[in-house]
Formats: C-alpha cells, sequence, structure tokens
C-alpha cells in the first residue's frame, strides 16, 4: 500500500534532472535509491522533508533535494513533503516556534508585528532570531522523527497485512482444492 501511494506521487528522473539546480549532480541522477520507492528510502526522505520544512529559511524545497541527493535517499518524497510549509501554515509553525524557543532559552516572549522592509530586519528581527531559529529546529526535529516513526510503522504494518492476506489465500486454496469428496 505505502509503495503504491507513493509511486502515485513519483516524479521521474528525466523530469527532476533538468531542473537548474540539480544541474550539477547531473552524473549522480542515475542512482536507483534517488527514485525508487523503498521504505529504506522514502521513511527517511519523509523525515527530511519534515524537517526542513520547519526551517526558517526559505527554498525548503531546493535544500531538501540537495540533502537528499548528498544522503542517497528518495528526493522526489523529500522535495513533495517540504509543502507541509506553506503560506497558510507558516504563521502558525513560526508563532509556536518562537513560543518554544523563548521558553528554552528563558526569555520572555515578546509580542512583534511582522514589517517587510530592511529596518524591521536589521533592529527588530536581530532580538526574535534566536528563539525563532531554535524553536524551528527543535520542531523540525520533532516533526521529522514524528514522521519517521509512523511512516515506517504504516509501512511495516501494510507489509505485513499484506502477507499475512497471501498466507491466508495460500492456505484458503490448498485446503479448498484437495479432493477427499
Amino acid at each position: 500500500m505505502p509503495r503504491r501511494f507513493f509511486r502515485k506521487f513519483s516524479l521521474k528522473k528525466h523530469e527532476v534532472g533538468e531542473r537548474w539546480y540539480l544541474a550539477p549532480f547531473q552524473h549522480l541522477m542515475h542512482d536507483r535509491r534517488l527514485w525508487g520507492v523503498r521504505r529504506q528510502t522514502v521513511v527517511p526522505a519523509f523525515a527530511l522533508g519534515l524537517f526542513m520544512s520547519f526551517m526558517p529559511f526559505p527554498g525548503h524545497p531546493v535544500f531538501a533535494s540537495l540533502l537528499a541527493l548528498a544522503l542517497r535517499i528518495n528526493i522526489p518524497v523529500a522535495f513533495a513533503t517540504t509543502f507541509v510549509s506553506n503560506p497558510l501554515t507558516m504563521g502558525p509553525m513560526y508563532f509556536v516556534a518562537y513560543q518554544i524557543g523563548s521558553w528554552v532559552l528563558g526569555m520572555e516572549p515578546q509580542p512583534f508585528e511582522f514589517e517587510m522592509s530592511v529596518e524591521w530586519m536589521t533592529t527588530t528581527f536581530v532580538r526574535y532570531w534566536a528563539p525563532i531559529s531554535l524553536g524551528c529546529f527543535l520542531m523540525g526535529l520533532t516533526a521529522g522523527a514524528v514522521g519517521y516513526a509512523v511512516v515506517d510503522l504504516l509501512w511495516r504494518s501494510s507489509i505485513w497485512n499484506y502477507k499475512a492476506d497471501k498466507r491466508k489465500r495460500r492456505t484458503a486454496g490448498s485446503d479448498g482444492g484437495n479432493g477427499d469428496a
């Protein structure tokens, strides 16, 4: 079941290999681990994508793809999983990350308003980058670990159920056709 599920959303290596940011790695694109739908490559790629989606910088899919390439795990799954972080989820994610980071650092959380300007980045953001970064790292680590455990458990459960059904069909077929009427 998980293999069929991930295969539906899997990109072909010739489609992704043409991306500009992967051009320097073109010679590495022939490794089957990067594209194959196997538990050993999909589960860590899922966890990596979740981890990267919490990082407080732009370009999550690019960085996740490059890390997946370096770690020899499934690139399309790592790429797609980063979209957990999107315009609808970013605000709550970074707010919770700031709260967690402030708590871990022993700081009192301060209310602030975001303003897209150089002045805001140089004066206001400087006070908040440490708790946001630490909170994002801790949340990403937690999400990656939980994602790894859940997908691995679901994958193993699916394999176990598939094999149990296969044994049941094999047993039912051998018992019913013995000809002792």
